[in-house]
């Protein structure tokens, strides 16, 4: 659901450096936000990935993860 409804591209900010979110995937690990620096790229977890105040639409869905993961 979250790579399916989340929008994206969207800003957020990655201990003090502005990103960009561009895609999420699944990876063996959990889901991953692929997110952008000038030409840095790096793969963060959803449930460590601070959303901006105003989140984009789908960000119900990271909630929903962190509530199912928090239960497992």
């Amino acid at each position: 659901m979250i790579e399916g409804d989340l929008a994206v591209p969207f800003e957020t900010e990655v201990l003090g450096v502005p990103v960009t979110v561009r895609k999420v995937d699944l990876r063996s690990s959990g889901i991953v936000a692929n997110c952008h620096h000038d030409r840095l790229r790096q793969a963060i977890g959803v449930l460590d990935l601070p959303l901006p105040d105003l989140a984009p639409e789908g960000a119900r869905w990271i909630g929903a993860y962190r509530w199912w993961a928090a239960g497992r």
